[in-house]
């Protein structure tokens, strides 16, 4: 760190409201329960449903920008008649597999993409680290559902686009384990490492029909770390089974776990840590009991590049023009950067919903009680089509104090011991009493 480097106390003091967030998405998955097995049968149905203009296994980025979701006859997880749009997922998300498979390009990226569950990034460091919260060493690749039902297997990108379609050892997903029964279909979240042709599984939606979304992440973990060893899916690639699965090592966030996650040899190209909190639920879209963090030392790209693959001079980011011409980021509810101009929008042909990328100028970002008070945006002009939805706030503070002051490997660690610390004192304390 250079002479002019901020200097921290031992414990870095928070700089957003990330932690009062992440208890109140605790306390909403306890208060707001929902279908979660008719959330799991509608994703398959669309993941199913969702047809490619061509047969390729993947699709280029001409027809990425053009993404259309037609209805396909999926009878074996097909919806309910007496289904309605309020059981569907959060309000948000309103939208049921009958209005899904009707959305075209921008929109049909977008609901697709809040199928995912997208970790934050970490700017403050949770509390209780060592003992809430696994961490693991994420695997550098494409972010993927695969859906195995009917005898095939299928993965889609976060956008929608088919990457593949093969036969595997997924519950009913070849031919020769293929289910009568309704109900045997399996969803997981995956990240598609290309070197070696396996699909990283980072979490689990559905395992043969039973849905996993309100199980905490503690069992999630040992429920798919033993049935995709029961089924053979981490085997080596055969004729029935195109490609290799294989789960991650996951870590008990103390010392150890920490360090070993961060230095620890792995058989992929790693990009960063993910960080789960233990009792978390899979929530569709950002949240943050699911955290990531990067330095150079476990990424190839801790800033974000241009076009060029080039770090540019100066941060980019990438927000939504709302209908009150406010600048807001993906967040539910969105943080807004603020305003344009009407006679701006007019001259640049701007309309609502567009994503524009700007550059944050010389005047940065300016913080109050650890609010976002004012930011020096300098337009760029609209993003790449094929972009489902703007930055998350957490993503453009983590970027920023990547250029300004990182949130460093030492500053997790001194986190860490500080919770020891703590521990032992009150434990002490109440010896003492």
């Amino acid at each position: 760190m250079s002479s002019h480097d901020i200097r921290r106390p031992f414990k870095r003091p928070a700089i957003s409201d990330q932690q009062r967030r992440r208890e109140l998405s605790l306390l909403r998955q306890c208060q707001n329960r929902r279908d979660a097995q008719l959330q799991a049968r509608r994703l398959a149905s669309t993941v199913l449903s969702l047809q490619p203009t061509q047969d390729d296994d993947y699709k280029s980025a001409s027809e990425e920008q053009q993404l259309d979701i037609e209805v396909a006859s999926v009878p074996e997880v097909d919806s309910f008649p007496d289904e309605t749009d309020a059981d569907f997922g959060h309000p948000r998300d309103a939208h049921d597999i009958r209005q899904a498979t009707k959305l075209r390009g921008p929109e049909a990226r977008q609901w697709f993409a809040k199928q995912l569950m997208l970790p934050e990034w970490m700017i403050d460091v949770p509390d209780n680290l060592n003992t809430d919260w696994y961490v693991f060493a994420r695997p550098a690749g494409k972010r993927c559902f695969v859906v195995s039902s009917n005898g095939t297997t299928i993965s889609r990108l976060r956008n929608g686009i088919r990457l593949h379609r093969f036969p595997s050892a997924l519950p009913n997903g070849a031919r020769i384990n293929n289910s009568k029964s309704a109900q045997s279909y399996c969803i997981l979240d995956c990240i598609f490492h290309e070197s070696d042709e396996t699909y990283y599984v980072i979490d689990g939606v559905c395992w043969a029909g039973l849905s996993l979304y309100e199980c905490t992440a503690e069992f999630r973990f040992f429920w798919l770390n033993s049935k995709l060893a029961e089924t053979g899916a981490c085997d080596a690639p055969s004729t029935y089974h195109r490609y290799k699965f294989s789960t991650l090592p996951v870590y008990n966030c103390d010392k150890e776990g920490l360090h070993t996650a961060y230095v620890g040899q792995v058989p992929y190209v790693k990009d960063g840590l993910l960080f789960y909190n233990k009792h978390a639920h899979y929530q569709t879209g950002n949240t943050p009991l699911t955290l990531v963090w990067k330095d150079e030392n476990c990424s190839q790209y801790v800033i974000d590049t241009d076009n060029r693959g080039q770090v540019p001079s100066q941060q980019q980011v990438v927000l939504e023009l709302l209908d009150d011409s406010r600048l807001a980021t993906s967040d539910d509810p969105p943080v807004i950067f603020g305003c344009l101009l009407g006679e701006f929008i007019q001259k640049t042909e701007l309309q609502r919903g567009d994503l524009i990328k700007f550059a944050i100028g010389e005047g940065g970002l300016v913080f109050v009680d650890s609010k976002l008070e004012k930011a020096d945006l300098q337009y760029l002009g609209k993003s790449n089509r094929a972009r489902a939805f703007a930055d998350s706030y957490s993503k453009v503070l983590f970027q920023y104090a990547a250029r300004h002051s990182p949130l460093r490997i030492e500053h997790l660690f001194a986190s860490i011991s500080s919770c020891v610390e703590d521990g032992r004192s009150t434990q002490d304390a109440d010896m003492a009493g």
